[in-house]
């Protein structure tokens, strides 16, 4: 089979991921990069060695583009609902940033039009790639901690400082929230991943640094979402759980940790560096309240990317998030807000 020629729409940041796995695969190639500002189209196409005739300034063009087959949408959130439609009218299998959209609205229509016209996606919920939570996934759906009491997890950042200007993570317009669209959509995925669905949830945020100055004029303007997000949740089975979210733990960076408690054992994920898994297992391990760092089997390991090329293919191993795994944590996300904004428990 041929190579699968890749466009990738947004080059900013987290698109170094897609088109490094891009270039990696041997199941793909990047053929085509989209970028509203041109000074950044034409400082990528030169990095990438792409040619100008398929350096494209609006992602119309790029998915109309014959060259291409499936496309990366690695743009601001409020950008995903329009793009991503666009691909599936257009039949373009397409790998989606998270979080999906700005809202469980705009996310259940992507979802119905995927699924109606059988497009194959991707929502990239990268952690469900590393190879800790896989394992820790497997012995939990093995049955290895037999019923599950309690799931407590934290993701901690450290990076929005004071002085960073408005940039779009910071507006409602732009990015729907804050660190829980930024951050706790992976967690309540990484959640999902490994233990199961919400039932209900119940939220607490907050904003310390409320203006920022402005990127492109003089002056400041508002930052309207949450710096934090803390929330209780039951999950299906009356599975307690407790998550706190913050850009603003000092002296983190991209730190994660998932414990999960059941009847016969324990397991704990955790992430800065590397991930890793810590585990209790049995009496002797519970007697003597000890955890220990298990080597994680490499059958686990897995690259985003070439999962998303295999499920072009047809070789997916299923257990990539989808447009309904998107569109199942904007549900949570969007009722977490309506928890906060409303002052009381929300079931789902």
């Amino acid at each position: 089979m041929s190579k699968l020629r890749m466009g990738v729409i947004g080059t900013g940041g987290i698109s170094a991921v897609h088109i490094r796995g891009i270039r990696e695969s041997p199941d793909a190639e990047l053929t085509a990069v989209c970028d509203i500002d041109p000074h950044t189209l034409q400082q990528k196409g030169d990095l990438y060695q792409i040619p100008v005739s398929h350096r494209f300034r609006s992602h119309p063009e790029l998915l109309h583009c014959p060259e291409v087959d499936a496309v990366s949408i690695c743009t601001p959130n409020d950008s995903h609902y329009q793009i991503t439609l666009d691909a599936i009218e257009l039949s373009k299998p397409f790998a989606l940033e998270k979080p999906v959209t700005l809202n469980i609205e705009e996310a259940g229509l992507l979802q119905q039009a995927a699924e109606a016209k059988k497009i194959p996606n991707m929502v990239c919920f990268s952690y469900r790639f590393k190879a800790a939570a896989r394992y820790a996934r497997w012995l939990i759906k093995q049955g290895s901690l037999g019923r599950i009491y309690h799931v407590y997890g934290q993701y901690l950042q450290s990076w929005a400082d004071s002085d960073l200007p408005l940039v779009w993570r910071f507006e409602k317009c732009r990015s729907g929230s804050g660190a829980l669209g930024d951050l706790g959509v992976h967690m309540i995925d990484l959640v999902r991943f490994l233990v199961g669905e919400f039932t209900k949830v119940s939220g607490m945020t907050g904003t310390f640094v409320t203006s920022r100055k402005l990127c492109n004029a003089e002056g400041y303007g508002a930052v309207d979402v949450d710096d934090y997000c803390h929330f209780l949740a039951e999950l299906e089975g009356g599975i307690g759980a407790s998550f706190s979210i913050s850009r603003y733990a000092y002296g983190r960076g991209n730190y994660q940790r998932l414990e999960v408690y059941g009847s016969q054992g324990a397991v704990i994920y955790g992430l800065e560096d590397q991930d890793t898994l810590l585990v209790c297992l049995g009496d002797v391990y519970k007697e003597a309240k000890t955890f220990t760092e298990v080597p994680v089997p490499s059958r686990f390991k897995a690259d985003q990317m070439q999962s998303f090329f295999d499920i072009i293919n047809g070789d997916g191993d299923g257990l990539a998030a989808t447009i309904a795994d998107g569109s199942a944590s904007q549900k949570v996300a969007d009722a977490i807000i309506k928890s906060f904004a409303e002052e009381r428990l929300i079931k789902l």
